[in-house]
């Protein structure tokens, strides 16, 4: 049997799972554990390389990061702070202010590149949405589009790092090409998310009140998350030299986590302060309280499920057999170009997964002699299929965070973003024409 025939089945039999009420933190689990044993590895082998994937240092680091997400998105959405970030964002987009509050917050979490960051977005959407009719698939749909509209470019994203070095192309040169996918991205989700809920939005007090000093301090905690990301890696580069590219970030984002607490403390003890000399009281809130409830539990199983199976994956060799299949079947390049992204992006879920399990694939048959292939062109075909994969992806960490948060229906999610998802497909393939016919 074809190797991506395999994984597709093992794809459904997981979303199965997940359909009838199964944990899906265990279905990703048992589904590497079958990709694992149907790419013939023995049982023993296969044991040890879930044990392996289980007590890999990056799963507890996502997992440590991931606890510090849920408890500063509990600040951010306390009442007090929630209502002055409304406030601030619909002051700041005048008339389209409910607009600019429903997407401009997740894409401000967006520009941070954390694993699962849709779960610190989430609350942000809810509390914009509050008096809307609409339903938990469209929230969770609105958090992950806008969530994810600058990896085709922003050069803090691993996936974008890998791909600028796959092709050998200026950094300038590449986020110059790969731009007009956020400007498609943030139309798209305007027209077919955001823009048919406007109508029934109730009008609130906060569009003509608050404070702007109050809502930057709210967002101190994740602006200093944003600052150590530029900071950190050096420094983590000379205390961790034999550590991976993995483990270096995820230690980053955990340290400008830990640093964001410390703001989070600071803010909460003057809040308490400035309160008690009003007369007013605060409730006290146990740090990381919030990360023991059951759908914060949950959040976590997942991220175990998703980092086993990718582990689980990788071990089955599966994916580079499964690509190379697609190649000797003889179908068009640019059909290649563009199948081998949006398979690995499905399959992996992320966007460094795709780009580095398709991209040398890619890059070598735009170099094949007689190919007509030129760079600007194969990059918009590759990378927006790609990423259109990574969005329809069931084992995307963000996907599955903010489902769960939102407690939607994962078909249902899928149907709402699918305008988003072929408006950017579409670009991707009309952009490929006009710059092959360029000759870029």
């Amino acid at each position: 049997m074809p190797a991506i025939a395999k994984i597709l089945i093992v794809f459904v039999g997981m979303l199965a799972m997940a359909r009838i009420k199964a944990p899906l933190g265990l279905a990703l689990i048992g589904g590497g554990v079958v990709l694992n044993l149907w790419a013939g590895l023995p049982v023993g082998v296969t044991l040890q390389n879930l044990g392996e994937s289980l007590l890999a240092v990056d799963l507890w680091l996502l997992l440590a990061v991931t606890v510090f997400i849920i408890e500063l998105g509990r600040h951010i959405t306390q009442p007090s702070n929630a209502d002055e970030l409304m406030a601030a964002t619909q002051r700041w987009g005048g008339r389209h202010g409910r607009a600019a509050s429903l997407m401009a917050l997740p894409a401000v979490v967006g520009l941070v590149p954390m694993p699962a960051g849709a779960l610190f977005s989430a609350p942000l959407v809810e509390k914009a949405g509050e008096g809307m009719d609409t339903t938990p698939e469209w929230r969770s749909a609105v958090n992950y589009w806008h969530r994810h509209i600058w990896e085709y470019w922003w050069p803090l994203y691993p996936g974008v790092i890998v791909a600028i070095s796959l092709f050998e192309m200026d950094t300038r040169v590449f986020m110059a090409v790969q731009f007009p996918f956020t400007l498609v991205a943030v139309a798209a989700g305007y027209l077919f998310l955001v823009r048919p809920h406007l109508a029934d939005a109730p009008a609130t007090e906060t569009t003509v009140t608050g404070n702007n000093l109050r809502a930057m301090m709210t967002l101190l905690p994740l602006i200093t998350v944003v600052g150590s990301l530029f900071v950190f890696p050096p420094l983590l580069r000379q205390l961790l030299p034999s550590a991976t590219a993995q483990v270096q970030k995820l230690s980053c984002v955990l340290l400008g986590l830990v640093l964001g607490m410390v703001v989070l403390s600071v803010d909460e003890v003057l809040q308490r302060r400035r309160a008690e000399a009003q007369g007013k009281a605060i409730e006290r809130v146990r740090l990381f309280a919030t990360a023991f409830k059951p759908k914060s539990l949950g959040i976590l199983l997942v991220l175990v499920g998703v980092m086993v199976f990718k582990s689980l994956l990788m071990e089955s060799a599966l994916l580079p057999t499964a690509s190379q299949e697609l190649i000797a079947s003889g179908i068009p390049l640019a059909v290649a170009i563009a199948v081998l992204p949006f398979i690995a992006g499905i399959v992996t879920g992320v966007a460094v997964g795709f780009a580095a399990a398709s991209f040398p694939l890619v890059v070598g048959l735009m170099a094949a002699e007689g190919s007509g292939l030129t760079p600007w062109a194969t990059l918009v075909l590759a990378y927006g299929f790609g990423y259109m994969g990574m969005m329809l992806s069931p084992v995307h960490l963000c996907l599955l965070v903010t489902r769960e948060y939102f407690n939607a229906r994962m078909v249902d999610v899928y149907r709402t973003i699918s305008p988003c998802v072929l408006s950017v497909a579409l670009y991707s393939l009309l952009a490929h024409v006009v710059l092959s016919m360029q000759g870029k």
